[in-house]
């Protein structure tokens, strides 16, 4: 049997499978953890499966080398009701998050621990649990993690790791897929811009290495095309992305269109489609974040782009509810609301490396104050807004300037392109204010210099935001150009 060897919180998080040993216990335990591993059987059998069912352990320990915690595993458990997704288990005692495998009348069903009471744990499943029946046996196993670092790059896989592309099996270190949030001050000060090849973003929105913004847009507003744009463009030394909860038919287009093939080699991806189980799902997002984790640790500068944030928290909502958490915010159990910030602060600025990260959140019915944008808008850095007046008009990408913000461009530009970026903000800012009264003819020019420089620069400002899908633009060229616009604006007068 093997198991991942864990790291402690300031060393690497991916290892290569290390042996794990079962022996009866020959003495007491008197460390904290080896008590808190203890499971004992009272001197009773503990079987029913095969090998080992009739030899009679006082208790059983694995131990996990180096570094892991030692888990007193019981021989094997007794499915006693299956309710949709969940399966009730008795006759064994696990962690919360213990990886078990179900022996059903299909075949090895594999699930996860997500609750436990009264002598019962509960496993949410990694698959529909077709052919599963009360009686059937549940055993814990130890699996040696899932591929991690830069052999992913260039392949498409599922939320288990398992390669999907058709280009045969992923030769890869192999590590755990959730790993503690760094330190705080451990991680590095964001001290440069991340050029990601959009003109709108780079001017008005300027992202940071390590910085963690949310693209916030109804459906149907162009989030996946401006993601593969931004996939293309970014200057990373290397992309991870996860789709969570996408159409099926939506992947292969994303991959080969919105992607591309040049793209795509240094680019891993992570897929978990609508129609799979909510955990599946969740871990697709979990597992996502440990590859730019690691890439991170490496000392790669990592765009990780996520579609979407708000079908990881759905996911993660039934599984609570499955689990038997209330609902809340619009039937948003608890669990959603404290793994988000556990998740989200995962990426940005390591000790060796950064990961510049974009979610993606669904807003309905374009409500940007449902409960899970809310949340997310207070932990990112920044947030892009695609309005959906603007696709209609035609503007691609439509990027709401006005509406976005980063909070670090201040912290990566120089003053000048501060100045700059500010002056084309503001001159559309003042277009704006006065749109309705020039479309009825009610605007006396002359009447407000902003308002005139604002109706003046916009044309201008709105035709630099335009761009083509496979159009890329440099930073300074972006600058460039603003500076052209306001130059001209400065001799007309």
């Amino acid at each position: 049997m093997n198991t991942p060897a864990s790291s402690g919180p300031a060393g690497p998080s991916t290892t290569t499978a290390a042996p794990a040993t079962a022996r009866p216990s020959t003495g007491s335990w008197n460390s904290p953890r080896d008590r808190a591993a203890k499971w004992s059987a009272g001197g009773e059998s503990r079987g029913g499966s095969g090998d080992a069912s009739d030899t009679p352990l006082d208790r059983v320990e694995i131990d996990v080398d180096p570094g892991g915690l030692p888990i007193a595993l019981p021989i094997s458990g007794t499915v006693t009701v299956i309710r949709g997704m969940e399966v009730g288990v008795r006759g064994i005692r696990l962690p919360m998050g213990a990886a078990v495998s179900v022996d059903g009348f299909a075949g090895t069903l594999d699930a996860e621990v997500v609750a436990a009471s009264d002598g019962e744990i509960r496993l949410a499943m990694l698959g529909e649990p077709i052919g599963l029946t009360c009686g059937d046996r549940a055993r814990p196993t130890l699996a040696s993690g899932q591929p991690m670092g830069r052999g992913v790059l260039g392949r498409v896989v599922d939320a288990l790791g398992h390669p999907i592309d058709g280009k045969g099996p992923v030769y890869a270190a192999r590590g755990l897929i959730d790993r503690p949030v760094p330190a705080a001050l451990t991680r590095r000060r964001i001290t440069e811009p991340m050029p990601c090849g959009v003109r709108v973003l780079d001017a008005f929105t300027t992202l940071a290495k390590g910085q963690r913004v949310g693209l916030f847009a109804g459906s149907g507003v162009g989030k996946s095309t401006l993601l593969g744009m931004i996939a293309r463009g970014a200057e990373a030394d290397c992309v991870v992305i996860c789709l969570v909860g996408e159409r099926g038919r939506e992947v292969r287009e994303f991959l080969e269109d919105d992607l591309g093939p040049v793209a795509a080699e240094r680019a891993a991806v992570v897929v978990a489609t609508s129609d799979q189980p909510a955990l599946v799902r969740v871990r697709a997002l979990r597992y996502a974040t440990a590859i730019a984790e690691q890439l991170a640790d490496e000392g790669r500068n990592v765009l990780f782009l996520c579609d979407s944030l708000t079908r990881f928290a759905l996911a993660q909502r039934e599984v609570g509810l499955a689990a038997g958490e209330p609902p809340t915010a619009r039937g948003f159990t608890p669990s959603v609301f404290a793994a988000l910030p556990r998740l989200l602060e995962r990426t940005g600025p390591r000790e060796h490396g950064t990961i510049t990260a974009i979610y993606t959140v669904l807003v309905d019915g374009d409500d940007h104050n449902d409960p899970i944008a809310d949340t997310v808008r207070g932990i990112l850095d920044g947030h892009i807004v695609l309005d959906r007046r603007l696709a209609h008009a035609g503007r691609y990408p439509a990027v709401d300037p006005l509406m976005s913000i980063s909070r670090l461009a201040s912290k990566v530009l120089s003053a000048e392109k501060v100045a700059i970026a500010d002056r084309a903000r503001r001159a559309l800012a003042a277009a704006e204010a006065v749109r309705d009264l020039v479309e009825v003819g009610a605007y006396a020019p002359g009447s407000n210099p902003e308002a005139d420089e604002g109706l003046a620069m916009s044309p201008a400002l709105i035709e630099l935001c335009r761009q083509r899908t496979d159009e890329i633009s440099s930073l300074e060229d972006t600058f460039t150009g603003l500076s052209g616009i306001a130059a001209a604006i400065d001799g007309a007068r």
